[in-house]
């Protein structure tokens, strides 16, 4: 081979089954095809032809129970190679992973970037409990040796309005004209008009919210008292449902609440903070102020519905999450994280592998040459910049992504490691409806 001689990628056959609610997938195949490959898409309802609307769309208006047969032997009479989704504990995406395993077929995985709010991320195999991105702390520095640091700066931005109507251009028409694809069901636990019904009350007291919680913010920063920081997820999230041990949030608040009131310091705080993006149709602000009174802390335990993330972390003793990404933002800032789930970034010596009960006393924080290493290595092994809702960050990651996919490079450099080396955590049993005590873990 001469000096300037371009490698010849052999040419593929990728597979899309359900993505955001956005243009990407779309601008992913095209610049794949640019590339030679053959792109093809199963729509299961009228948003994913909504968003596809372009040429190797097949349309599967079957039931879940006859999915798993036809997408193996949609596999095999295709010759797919690659299968690209997101979501992939959904329960379509969990069985076509299946069938792509057994045929040997490549899986990779798109989702809302770990860096956020200006990164995507794109993991071969799996995310979370399922990635092979390396725990042992050895293999991440050798791994980001020599990889430069990130530029932080954010690139792209995208609008909320845009989002929620992405949204209702994806949900609605599967709503009203379900019978489309009688036999699609969804992965969601909120009927869409429910969540949107929530959001509009939610948005209707949004401006009040915020003015409450950054004074709450600024109270609690500026008293230089200790407190920790307890971001809520979405109750609809998969890192919740799937990577966690636990049934529900609910359940988790229950340990956490216990724990803090039994084990913290007297005079610490915890910072219970609202996800952005909540739909409002549980009442945390009640359940929270319910559970803190009848442990006796509700004087310690403060609930945010707002109010700026990364400064609250700034000056926090700790934060503890079941597994959010605001964990690494903590990590980010030297804070101590203690994970409840699993989390890609749940690593010896970057997170505090104690129990949560000795957490509130003696948090660890990261050590600060594996932070760096771990940064750099995700940013570039499986992080691309771009977003989901915006053109510019949209045809951004797309070109991205497709380039990697392209080129073979997802989870390189040496951010691979197989078997994945994280295990599923075992859910709790059934709750009783009452608080839970905390229990050690590691």
């Amino acid at each position: 081979m001469t000096a300037g001689t371009t490698i010849q990628q052999p040419r593929r056959t990728f597979l899309f089954l359900q993505g955001p609610s956005s243009p990407i997938f779309a601008k992913i195949a095209a610049r794949l095809e640019a590339f030679g490959h053959t792109c093809l898409r199963i729509n299961l309802n009228a948003g994913d032809q909504i968003f596809w609307r372009r040429g190797g769309a097949h349309n599967y208006r079957g039931s879940l129970t006859d999915w798993g047969a036809y997408v193996e032997l949609f596999l095999r009479r295709h010759s797919v190679s690659d299968l690209v989704l997101l979501g992939e504990e959904r329960p379509y995406h969990r069985v076509a992973i299946a069938a792509a395993r057994r045929l040997g077929i490549e899986v990779f995985v798109v989702e809302m970037g770990y860096l956020r709010p200006d990164w995507l991320t794109l993991e071969r195999g799996g995310m979370s409990s399922n990635s092979h991105f390396p725990v042992d702390p050895r293999q991440i520095l050798q791994a980001a040796a020599g990889l430069p640091e990130p530029d932080w700066r954010r690139r792209h931005t995208q609008a909320f309005l845009a989002e929620a109507a992405y949204d209702l251009l994806y949900n609605l028409p599967n709503v009203f004209f379900w019978f489309l694809f009688p036999g699609y069901r969804r992965h969601a636990i909120f009927h869409p008009l429910a969540e949107y019904a929530g959001w509009v009350r939610r948005l209707a007291a949004s401006k009040r919210q915020q003015r409450a919680a950054d004074a709450l913010v600024a109270s609690l920063t500026a008293a230089g008292a200790p407190y920790f920081v307890y971001p809520l997820q979405l109750e609809t999230d998969f890192q919740l449902r799937a990577h966690s041990p636990f049934n529900s949030q609910k359940e988790a608040i229950a340990d956490i609440l216990a724990s803090f009131a039994r084990h913290a310091p007297a005079t610490s705080k915890l910072a219970v903070k609202l996800h952005p993006l909540d739909n409002s149709l549980i009442p945390w602000r009640r359940i929270i102020a319910h559970q803190a009174a009848a442990l006796g802390v509700a004087e310690r335990v403060i609930y945010l519905d707002g109010g700026n993330l990364d400064l609250l972390a700034e000056k926090c003793t700790g934060m503890v999450t079941v597994n959010s990404t605001a964990g690494l933002h903590a990590l980010k800032q030297g804070k101590p994280v203690k994970i409840l789930g699993k989390a890609v970034f749940d690593i010896g010596g970057l997170t505090d592998q104690q129990p949560l009960d000795t957490f509130w006393k003696a948090p660890r924080p990261p050590d600060s040459e594996l932070s760096t290493a771990m940064f750099r290595l995700m940013a570039a092994s499986i992080q691309v910049r771009g977003n989901f809702y915006s053109a510019a960050g949209t045809d951004a990651g797309a070109q991205a992504i497709a380039e990697r996919l392209h080129h073979n490079t997802v989870n390189e450099p040496g951010a691979f490691v197989d078997p994945p080396p994280r295990q599923k955590p075992e859910k709790k049993a059934a709750a009783s409806g009452q608080a839970t005590p905390a229990r050690k873990r590691s």
